[in-house]
């Protein structure tokens, strides 16, 4: 078994290690979550966690790690009577991206249990976990059955595994850590309410601390246990330590005056629900018997805040976690009960932080002329730039407000990753059928067993009222459910488009269908065309957000080169098949249908177009025409693709401008 990097060997990362430690003191925290770019020592700290935690007492030989003094009076290994105990060390049980849900929850032998009536089980990682760590690395990518089943074992401290009636229940309590790299995609909203605390994670940017570092880490690969032996007192005294402040915890007092300033914060934050109450309650107590104190103070109130709230107030995934310190500080200090006595009037000549409520001074504010107003052109929402007649390009358009999309699903059945776009074979999902099982069978299709096992019964020596079930009678069940597809937006930033509130409405449609592939757990690329040709500005990606930000810095200008951005799509496609043939995409083209610039332009498009239509790839025109003379060229080039044409309007999922469209309608007719 390799040497674990030493947890105070990590160099900085001190909200890091400090909300680890505050987990390893109180779990009721509730877990920490780790956001960051690749290579910061998020996983190398969470690894090194599981050393510090106090060793376990548990019931010997329960696979289930019971503890002999209040042991689980369910467990499947049990009764726990009073009889020998052991001590162990705490596990960290790592949950792999692409791990089976029977790995994770447990498998529960069918065959058995039908045919003897006895209940085989064999644990899963969620019992592996039960009083230690789980950690799952790139949690942001774990697969949505995965997380639900994650998520109702955390909230209900226990395990249940269901198949056709049959069912086993274990208690499963853990400290949640999670790790991830915002890049690679968002985590569902139920996901990260569910972590206490949150961190955000940068490598250094001063050269010392960054040749610390690699000192450590090199010293480290050379002699993993003689650099573990070099640490060793220092990791001693953070375990006294952490033993102390649990002993220490439950005579921490919270008081009512830091009870309101943590209700104060929540509400002046507008986070949503009452968890983000409990977790800084529970951080506070934490930190107060970390720093040996059997007081809260608005110390701890304060970095609790920092720890539990910012990703609690994201509202969208374009949104970054963050906090206002300024306006932190300001709540904190108005109901700490030591600033302006009860009935005090404030100084009317106050202006608070920064002045004007923290508002930037006038200086600030951009150019301004002899009277102190802002020049024109200069405020966000004043004249416009001119464009730089050099380049026939203009500064990029402000996107607005994004709506509620219709739903664009790719036709046919697939087989991708599990989503909620598309129609798909998967694993959860309504049931539409048997099989015979290739491998494990998981979902029993009872109906389909009986009726394979039945003509044997006499052949077999049935006496009994039982049935004699063999493994070739056993039948798989095939269910139906929605999967993620691959969204390649191919979007015109020609001069045709550049017209501001245009422009501006394109984007707008852009981030919707964004914030729609978001939620319906697609992954997202975007290709650009103008001038003189096209570009991959994003490849794809499961991060939304990144197309978000992509988007929103789109510079707009120049010629139609409508063929270049279809024959770099198809180019992107081509190479995506390669690497996940599984995940079927949809082509979302926003354009007018305009096709200027090069020989032939718009018979190249043409050419370009019938490409798709030849690979079946599902397509979607967004027609940003606009005036009272229409030309119709979307639509022509809609029919090109096979696919369908849709106005800004009709996107809208409560437009009432024609049908409700869905690309699963829009096969024509040989």
């Amino acid at each position: 078994m390799s040497t674990p990097f030493p947890f105070t060997a990590v160099v900085g990362q001190d909200d890091l290690r400090l909300a680890l430690l505050l987990n390893a003191v109180s779990p009721a925290v509730g877990g920490v979550l780790v956001r960051g770019e690749k290579g910061t020592a998020k996983s190398t700290a969470v690894r090194a966690l599981s050393a510090l935690m106090p060793a376990l007492d548990v019931v010997a030989g329960c696979r289930f790690s019971c503890d002999p003094g209040a042991p689980d009076p369910a467990c499947p290994d049990g009764p726990h009577g009073p009889g020998a105990s052991e001590t162990r060390p705490a596990r960290m049980v790592e949950l792999p991206v692409g791990a089976s849900e029977d790995r994770l929850v447990g498998a529960l032998d069918i065959e058995r249990a039908l045919a003897e009536g006895v209940k085989a089980f064999e644990p899963g990682l969620l019992a592996d976990a039960h009083r230690g760590i789980l950690y799952v690395d790139e949690v942001n990518l774990l697969h949505d059955h995965l997380v639900d089943l994650l998520l109702d074992a955390a909230a209900m401290g226990a395990s249940y595994v269901e198949r056709e009636g049959v069912s086993v229940r274990h208690a499963s309590r853990f400290l949640l850590v999670g790790t991830m790299n915002p890049e690679e995609g968002e985590l569902r909203p139920q996901l990260l309410d569910r972590f206490g605390l949150t961190v955000e994670v940068a490598a250094s940017r001063e050269p010392d601390q960054r040749v610390e570092v690699v000192r450590r880490r090199l010293a480290h690969d050379d002699d993993p246990a003689g650099f573990a032996a070099r640490w060793a007192d220092e990791e001693a005294v953070v375990r006294q330590r952490i033993v102390a402040a649990r002993e220490l915890l439950p005579s921490v007092r919270l008081g009512d005056g830091a009870l309101r300033q943590i209700a104060a914060t929540c509400a002046a934050f507008e986070v949503d629900g009452m968890r983000a109450d409990i977790v800084m309650a529970r951080t506070a107590t934490a930190l107060a018997a970390w720093a040996g104190r059997v007081d809260v103070l608005a110390e701890d109130v304060r970095q609790a805040a920092l720890l539990a709230l910012p990703h609690r107030r994201r509202r969208n995934p374009f949104d970054a976690p963050g906090l206002d310190e300024e306006k932190l500080d300001d709540t904190l200090e108005e109901f700490s009960g030591e600033g302006r006595g009860e009935g005090e009037e404030p100084d009317p000549d106050d202006d608070g932080p920064g002045g004007g409520g923290g508002r930037p001074a006038p200086d600030d504010d951009g150019p301004r002329n002899d009277d102190g107003a802002a020049e024109p052109g200069a405020g966000e929402e004043g004249g416009e730039r001119p464009a730089d007649a050099g380049s026939g390009e203009r500064t990029p358009a402000r996107a607005s407000e994004p709506f509620r999309t219709k739903v664009l699903s790719v036709p046919g059945i697939g087989e991708g990753a599990a989503g909620r776009r598309s129609r798909a074979r998967t694993e959860h999902g309504r049931t539409t059928g048997a099989r015979r099982p290739r491998g494990a069978l998981t979902k029993l299709h009872l109906a389909a067993t009986v009726q394979a096992a039945a003509p044997h019964q006499r052949a077999r020596g049935r006496s009994g009222r039982g049935l004699v079930v063999r493994r070739d009678d056993l039948r798989q069940a095939t269910r139906e459910g929605r999967e993620g597809n691959l969204v390649l937006f191919v979007v015109d930033a020609s001069g045709s488009m550049a017209a501001r509130q245009r422009m501006g409405a394109v984007k707008g449609a852009v981030l919707s269908l964004l914030l729609d592939a978001y939620q319906r757990r697609d992954k997202v690329g975007l290709v650009t065309f103008r001038g003189s040709g096209a570009e991959l500005a994003l490849p794809p990606t499961s991060s939304v957000d990144a197309a978000a930000v992509r988007l929103e810095s789109l510079p707009t200008g120049g010629r139609t080169p409508l063929a270049a951005g279809l024959l770099k799509a198809h180019d992107v496609l081509r190479v995506e098949r390669l690497r996940d043939a599984a995940r079927r995409p949809l082509v979302v083209v926003v354009t007018d249908g305009r096709a200027t610039g090069g020989p032939e332009p718009v018979a190249l498009a043409e050419r370009a177009a019938r490409l798709f239509a030849a690979d079946g790839t599902a397509c979607v025109v967004v027609d940003c025409e606009s005036g009272p003379v229409r030309l119709g060229l979307a639509g022509r080039l809609a029919d090109g693709l096979d696919g369908v044409a849709v106005t800004l309007d009709e996107l809208r999922a409560d437009s009432i401008a024609g049908l409700v469209r869905d690309v699963q309608g829009t096969r024509r007719a040989a």
